[in-house]
Formats: C-alpha cells, sequence, structure tokens
C-alpha cells in the first residue's frame, strides 16, 4: 500500500486500522500511516487524544514504528 489511500480503499479498511474506529479517522493499516497519524496527531479533538494516543503505541508496536512524538507518548500514559 502507498503512503496515499483513495476513499475506495479507505472503505475496504476494517474498523481495527482507524486511530479512532468510531469516527473512521487517523487510518493506520502500514507503518507509513502510523507515522503520518503521529503527525497529524495535533489536529485531534483534546477529548479523544488519549485513547488516539494508545491506538498510535498499539499499531506502531504492530509495525515496529519508534514513535518519538513527546506530545503522543504524554497523551498515552495519561
Amino acid at each position: 500500500m502507498s503512503d496515499r489511500i483513495t476513499s475506495e480503499e479507505r472503505k475496504t479498511l476494517p474498523d481495527s486500522d482507524y486511530g479512532l474506529p468510531e469516527r473512521r479517522e487517523y487510518p493506520m493499516p502500514d507503518a507509513a500511516h502510523v507515522r503520518a497519524a503521529e503527525a497529524y496527531f495535533r489536529y485531534c479533538p483534546e477529548e479523544l487524544r488519549h485513547r488516539l494516543a494508545q491506538a498510535i503505541l498499539a499499531k506502531a508496536k504492530e509495525y515496529g514504528v519508534d514513535v518519538k512524538s513527546p506530545t503522543v507518548l504524554q497523551y498515552a500514559q495519561s
């Protein structure tokens, strides 16, 4: 999968590939998209950041991505 997901590809992704599955936002089907979710974390609503941070760390572990954002790491622990 490339670093771009078409709208058709997004529709076929399972909810488990999303950082916020109930909103189908922050798709993370591969390592490149885990990095993108980390980069776009600042756009996540405050009340959802803890859940998204935890999802990013879980997917990062699955794909061998080293999360470097102190903000993501802080929200994951809070």
